[in-house]
């Protein structure tokens, strides 16, 4: 087996772990853009509580059709995978014309393609938990009494439902941003490690300086 496409098959999914935990603590002292729209989530809210039209149950439902579409997607690909898994042997040839510098064997493939549906699993997890979670914050928001000023605390806990569901949601399409350097790997294992490094890039420059950070963080005390 070779050693250098298992160590480019599991990069990726390193990749993915190490960028969660050091979001974190970037977060600490230069709030990335999800984190900026989670006060955002939290104006939502105070908003919601002072009105009573169906707007909200509009965008809620807006937000839930489209964490089921990737939910629904990343189901096929995973059964998708698993018969790409299941017939390896027969499609080895064809995938052998798309591979530049590299001769994968049928090992090197099985144990690529397993470790793609280890990704496209997590991000299923992550999707389906995030659908629950915004279900959770619509039953809140539809439970909120109009008649009274809603305490701080009981706006907080909702707005954080929403931000729960959002980080799950945000951790399901991540997983898709490394599945791109998964499919390279079929081309070369090399071009598979420069590409998860450029992900990573792509990532922290979406999350922390690209403009649309910058135009909420406008707006955002922080």
């Amino acid at each position: 087996m070779n050693a250098i496409a298992l160590a480019a098959s599991l990069f990726p999914l390193l990749a993915l772990y190490l960028y969660q935990h050091a979001a974190r603590i970037i977060d600490a002292r230069r709030p990335s853009l999800s984190m900026l729209m989670n006060e955002q989530r939290f104006n939502w809210v105070t908003q919601a509580t002072r009105r009573e039209s169906p707007l909200d149950g509009i965008l809620s439902g807006n937000i839930m059709s489209a964490v089921s579409f990737f939910a629904s997607t990343t189901a096929l690909l995973i059964l998708a995978l698993f018969t790409v898994i299941g017939q390896l042997p027969q499609f080895a040839p064809a995938l052998s014309t798309v591979t530049f510098g590299f001769s994968y064997s049928v090992a090197d493939l099985q144990v690529h393609n397993i470790v793609m549906l280890v990704l496209f699993v997590s991000a299923f997890l992550s999707f389906t938990l995030s659908l629950r979670q915004f279900n959770h914050f619509c039953i809140l928001v539809g439970g909120l009494d109009h008649t009274r000023p809603s305490p701080p605390e009981e706006v907080r806990v909702i707005a954080r439902i929403n931000a729960k569901a959002a980080q799950s949601f945000n951790a399901g399409i991540r997983a898709y941003y490394f599945a791109i350097p998964m499919v390279a790997w079929y081309v070369s294992a090399w071009v598979a490690l420069v590409v998860t490094v450029g992900t990573v890039g792509f990532l922290i420059h979406r999350e922390y300086f690209s403009d649309a950070r910058w135009l909420v963080a406008q707006i955002t005390p922080h």
